[in-house]
């Protein structure tokens, strides 16, 4: 099960699409309980497909929250077509999930 919950609709030539990622988002810092350096880990890049064609790519780094949430809208898409959300973190992890425009 991906980490990446999707939700997009359609109305009047205008998509837009949510999204919620789980990732831990960890900037730089100390363990409290033992005092070692934490490794950032961070998603470094988001990107948004409709039907296989980029419509949002952004650049994150560690000042986003942890379990980031995106919206955002862009023009076209319709009822049924497939929109994908992928993202690349720090440490080469990815995730990646698609859903079907409502």
């Amino acid at each position: 099960m991906s980490d990446i919950k999707i939700r997009a609709s359609a109305k009047d030539g205008i998509t837009e699409v949510k999204a919620l990622m789980k990732h831990p988002m960890q900037n730089t810092g100390k363990d409290k309980k033992t005092g070692e350096p934490i490794e950032a880990h961070f998603i470094q890049e988001v990107t948004c497909e409709h039907n296989g064609k980029t419509v949002l790519t952004g650049d994150w780094g560690p000042g986003v929250s942890k379990n980031p949430y995106l919206s955002f809208k862009f023009k076209g898409g319709a009822a049924g077509d497939t929109v994908k959300i992928s993202w690349v973190d720090n440490q080469g992890g990815s995730e990646s999930e698609q859903a079907r425009i409502g």
